[in-house]
């Protein structure tokens, strides 16, 4: 079998760390299996969806290395889908129902008091033809339901293992509103038959769907159509919280420009937790593959901890040599050079981070002064130009032997009038950058 899975997000807004999940466990499945990934953007709700969404979606797929084969909009595609209504009506599988919505709610509020499952009675069945005609002739418009068989629908789930839902447990799917759009279900089995999907690898929320799915597979393409199906639990957040109220605020382009994180560790985070795996920063897509296996991911749900995030993207940052990075320094107005790279390196956070430590050696930078008498001291204890890797220690070693001081108190006044910080790079390798003329002025008080 040739091995060939989709990721399909609707254009209707940007993609957030939960979608990014699912695009990534399947990107990472097909490499693992040699096959091939179909993006296919579900817009068949032309009222919300937007090209410029769209456009948005692939941009961050493509930041972050999740790239496809093959793709086409489900917009293009509406014969097909009509053709496939026509089948199923054709076989007495789908059938035109007029209930309006609060009608449907009554009838799930009686059900309920009864004790019972709110499950869809099938009233609309028992309509005669008259009856039919003289409810649209009323203006009412039929919503067109697919006819489950009511019985047991198993399938083996790539992650939960074997799986089975009885059908008669759940309401007849709407596959078609009263207005003629189509609802996800029947767009979406009939490009993954005509598309050859092999794989469907989603989110447990659509467990339920799946039974269903499975039934209109078969009603079209036949015994067997259904692809293999795995289900993933979904993210929560470090206190154990859906993250469903805050997708939002977790938006991939909100992540990259905003937040500066770089892809990897965000790829890194995403692939590991929730698996039995160590949740450790990988330096490539395919690292991330070969470590990809179905097996691995635990039934309990992941959880997202934007902490882990920034430390996983501390040491990614860490790692990097200066040539990895030295033209996304310069897009950051922050390239200072190799020696500039190593010395900030270690206090990185996030990229962008950079040019404020940049600021340091460049200025302008407020010096903090709290012992002018010192910091005269110190000024005239200063190496001459040009200062070197060593001249630090030559320096701080000449302060202590006139003036007796060590640790904390001969080093931290020195940091706090040439940074005007507290923290920060090594001074032994940020001093020959910042330069003995600038270190002059900055411990005379001067703001330079």
């Amino acid at each position: 079998m040739t091995v060939k899975v989709r990721f399909a997000p609707s254009p209707t807004g940007r993609i957030h760390v939960g979608n990014v999940r699912t695009a990534l466990m399947n990107v990472l499945f097909a490499r693992k299996n040699a096959g091939t990934v179909l993006l296919r953007i579900d817009d068949t709700d032309l009222d919300r969806s937007t090209a410029e969404y769209e456009q948005g979606i692939k941009d961050d797929l493509t930041w972050l290395g999740l790239l496809w084969e093959e793709s086409f909009n489900q917009s293009e595609r509406f014969d097909q889908y009509e053709a496939a209504k026509q089948d199923l009506i054709a076989k007495g599988l789908l059938y035109p129902c007029y209930e309006s919505e609060d009608e449907l709610d009554r009838k799930r509020k009686i059900q309920r008091a009864q004790g019972k499952p709110p499950v869809y009675d099938r009233a609309a069945l028992a309509l005669s033809d008259d009856e039919k005609a003289k409810l649209e002739a009323e203006g009412r418009q039929p919503h067109w339901r697919f006819k489950l068989s009511g019985g047991r629908i198993e399938w083996s789930d790539l992650v939960r293992g074997p799986s089975h839902i009885e059908t008669s447990s759940v309401s007849d799917p709407i596959l078609i509103r009263a207005d003629g759009s189509y609802l996800y279900t029947l767009p979406s089995v009939v490009d993954d038959i005509q598309s050859n999907v092999t794989h469907i690898i989603r989110g447990e929320d659509h467990v339920t769907n799946s039974a269903a799915q499975i039934e209109i597979f078969e009603a079209i393409g036949g015994k067997g159509a259904a692809p293999h199906m795995g289900h993933f639990p979904l993210l929560v957040g470090p206190d154990g919280e859906k993250l469903s109220k805050r997708l939002g605020s977790l938006a991939i382009a909100d992540l990259r420009a905003v937040e500066g994180f770089e892809p990897l560790s965000v790829l890194s985070l995403l692939a590991k937790i929730g698996t039995s795996d160590p949740v450790e920063i990988r330096t490539s897509i395919d690292q991330l593959a070969d470590d990809f296996d179905l097996a691995k991911i635990s039934r309990t749900p992941a959880r997202f901890d934007p902490a882990e995030l920034e430390r996983l993207n501390a040491k990614l940052l860490h790692t990097l040599e200066y040539a990895e990075v030295k033209a996304l320094l310069s897009e950051l107005d922050a390239d200072g050079g190799e020696e500039f790279w190593h010395a900030v390196r270690p206090n990185l956070t996030r990229l962008k981070d950079v040019a404020e430590w940049r600021r340091l050696v460049d200025g302008p930078v407020e010096p903090v002064i709290e012992e002018a008498d010192y910091a005269a001291e110190a000024a005239a204890l200063l190496p001459a130009a040009p200062l070197g890797p060593d001249s630090w220690s030559e320096w701080t070693n000449a302060i202590k032997e006139k003036t007796g001081r060590k640790g904390k108190q001969l080093f931290m006044p020195l940091r706090l009038a040439l940074t005007g910080q507290p923290r920060g790079p090594e001074m032994a390798e940020l001093l020959p950058l910042i330069g003995a003329e600038t270190a002059k002025k900055r411990l005379a008080g001067e703001t330079a």
